[in-house]
C-alpha cells in the first residue's frame, strides 16, 4: 500500500533538501517543512488577513504577536515535541501559502465546560490537525490535501492512537476538511469559553479508511 504522502526521516525527524530547508512531507501539490524565522513575514502577512483569522478567538495578529508564535513552534514545539505547525509550501510555485501540521494539547472537560492549554513536555493527551491556508488559494482541496498528509504522518510515522480537530461551530469550511479526512464529531462544547466543535478520527478507524482508498492489485 502506497501512502498518499512522501517523507524522509532524519534524527530531527525531516529530510534535509537542495535547499536546505527541512522537508517533512510531501503531497502531490504541496511540500510541508518546518518553518524558521526567514519564514517570518510571509507568515505574518496571513496572520493579519482578518478572513484568514476570522474564526480564531484571538482574531488578526500584529507582527511581534506572529513573531512570539513562530519562536514558540520553533523552540517548543519542534525541539520538545518533534512536531508542529510546519511551513506550507505550494510546490509548483514555491510560495509560502500556510501553516498545517500537529498541535498538543491537555483539554479538561467538566460540567461548567472545559479549559485547554498547550502541554510544555510530551506526551500530550490529545494532537490535533492544524490547517490554515492563504485566502488566495482557498477552495482548490488544498487544505483536505495537506489535512490528510498530517493524518497519515501523524497514525504512521508518529504512531499517534488519535488525532483531533478543534473547530468553530460557524466554521462549516474547517469541518468540511475535518470530515473529508474521517474525523466525524465527537462532541459539542464550549472550549475555553468559546464554542468549539472536538471532530476525532482513531488510528485503527484511519487504517481502514487508507485500506479502502489504495489501489486494487491484480490477483
Amino acid at each position: 500500500m502506497q501512502s498518499f504522502y512522501r517523507t524522509g526521516r532524519s534524527q530531527r525527524g525531516g529530510i534535509i533538501a537542495a535547499d536546505g530547508q527541512t522537508n517533512v512531507l510531501e503531497t502531490p501539490r504541496l511540500t510541508l517543512r518546518r518553518l524558521n524565522m526567514n519564514d517570518l513575514d510571509d507568515l505574518a502577512l496571513i496572520y493579519r488577513d482578518p478572513d484568514v483569522r476570522r474564526y480564531f478567538p484571538e482574531g488578526t495578529l500584529s507582527y511581534e504577536e506572529t513573531r512570539e508564535e513562530l519562536e514558540w513552534i520553533i523552540d517548543v514545539y519542534y525541539d520538545r515535541f518533534g512536531f508542529g505547525l510546519w511551513a506550507t509550501i505550494h510546490k509548483e510555485t514555491g510560495a509560502f501559502i500556510g501553516r498545517c501540521g500537529l498541535l498538543p494539547w491537555t483539554i479538561d472537560i467538566g460540567e461548567d465546560g472545559a479549559i485547554s492549554e498547550h502541554p510544555l513536555e510530551p506526551p500530550a493527551p490529545e494532537v490535533e490537525v492544524a490547517y490554515l491556508v492563504a485566502k488566495d488559494h482557498w477552495r482548490r482541496g488544498l487544505g483536505t490535501e495537506a489535512a490528510q498528509a498530517i493524518v497519515d504522518y501523524g497514525f504512521e510515522e508518529l504512531h499517534l492512537p488519535r488525532l483531533i480537530c478543534l473547530i468553530d461551530p460557524a466554521n462549516r469550511a474547517s469541518a468540511r476538511v475535518a470530515e473529508n479526512i474521517g474525523m466525524t464529531l465527537e462532541r459539542d462544547m464550549e472550549l475555553d469559553a468559546e464554542p468549539t466543535s472536538l471532530y476525532s478520527i482513531s488510528s485503527e478507524r484511519a487504517l481502514e479508511l487508507r485500506r479502502s482508498r489504495a489501489p486494487a492489485r491484480d490477483t
